[in-house]
């Protein structure tokens, strides 16, 4: 009989939670929430919640809590989705350095208790965090990956559904590079029922769209006031675990390392990957045209920019 897989999930908040909840509704194997001591019984509680709800759902998954990370060991894949929100007053450097001393935390603690783990990192700035988590786990580059393709996807899908008024299934997308402002949507591999988008949707228009697209993040943080997105993200998270626990190899955009592919030389960036048990089990190098090339190698030194000032500002090693 097969055996289930195990998924830890770190940090119990809005996406921790809900990145459980699509994980337990699929069945995608048994979880634990784990978040750290100062929370005292908070994931215990969310999940024996979670747990409580699965005769009504219908889902046959065990759902535990815990302040311990001895509760995770074994785990199949591992989850990150901890840290913390740009705050007000704080610079981009403060959540930078305090972004990576938690996520640092958690990859010591992950390559003691699961060691032969897949890990997704979700927390914030994306790519650099993943970057941090391979540096500080010692994992093979190919079991960390980052979680930011698959959301933005999701949201340039979502934005073409509305503006032609068609059903979100029919329609194949890709973008590449950073998560965030310099993120690079691919109108030349984005098609609806296989018809390319830009048949359908002018010029200036379909650009109003990947803006959007670049903005969807901010454009739900102002919305809300007070918090960020969490079912989409987690939404996102659900099936990259899937793909991994289940063996699916779906190419879908990641963050993932990248040394001679596109010529990046060593940095965590958003590009097609195939994703299955072994994490990313290769990038796939699409032929972009001199825009999407120049827009792609803009990206990538934004994030590279960030990763050293990271590395100074942490004392890390440079990536090499």
């Amino acid at each position: 009989m097969r055996r289930r897989a195990k998924i830890t999930i770190v940090g119990a908040g809005f996406v921790g939670a809900t990145t459980a909840h699509w994980c337990a509704v699929h069945e995608l194997g048994d979880i634990v929430l784990v978040d750290v001591p100062a929370t005292e019984n908070m994931p215990r509680g969310k999940a024996l919640d979670l747990m409580q709800s699965s005769p009504i759902a219908g889902f046959d998954a065990n759902v535990i809590g815990s302040n311990d990370y001895e509760a995770t060991r074994g785990s199949d894949v591992v989850v990150i989705t901890a840290g913390i929100p740009r705050k007000p007053g704080m610079s981009r450097d403060d959540l930078l350095v305090t972004n990576a001393r938690v996520v640092s935390a958690v990859a010591e603690q992950v390559k003691a208790t699961s060691p032969e783990a897949v890990l997704i990192v979700v927390t914030n700035p994306l790519d650099v965090m993943t970057q941090r988590v391979w540096q500080i786990s010692g994992f093979p580059p190919n079991r960390v990956v980052g979680q930011a393709g698959v959301l933005d996807t999701a949201r340039y899908r979502t934005f073409l559904a509305l503006e032609l008024g068609v059903s979100v299934e029919d329609i194949t997308a890709l973008l590449m590079g950073g998560h965030g402002d310099t993120m690079v949507p691919l109108p030349n591999y984005t098609s609806v029922g296989g018809i390319p988008v830009t048949k359908l949707i002018s010029p200036q228009r379909l650009a109003e769209i990947v803006q959007r697209t670049r903005d969807g993040g901010a454009e739900i943080v102002n919305l809300l006031k007070t918090g960020s997105a969490y079912y989409a993200p987690s939404a996102a998270v659900a099936q990259m675990v899937e793909a991994i626990v289940k063996d699916k190899k779906r190419l879908i955009p990641c963050s993932a390392y990248c040394d001679r592919e596109y010529g990046v030389g060593g940095y965590y960036v958003g590009v097609p990957v195939v994703l299955g048990a072994g994490g990313v089990e290769r990038v796939v190098e699409l032929d972009l045209d001199a825009q999407e090339r120049a827009d792609f190698q803009n990206s990538v030194e934004a994030v590279k920019g960030l990763v050293n000032t990271m590395n100074q500002l942490t004392g890390a090693a440079p990536a090499s």
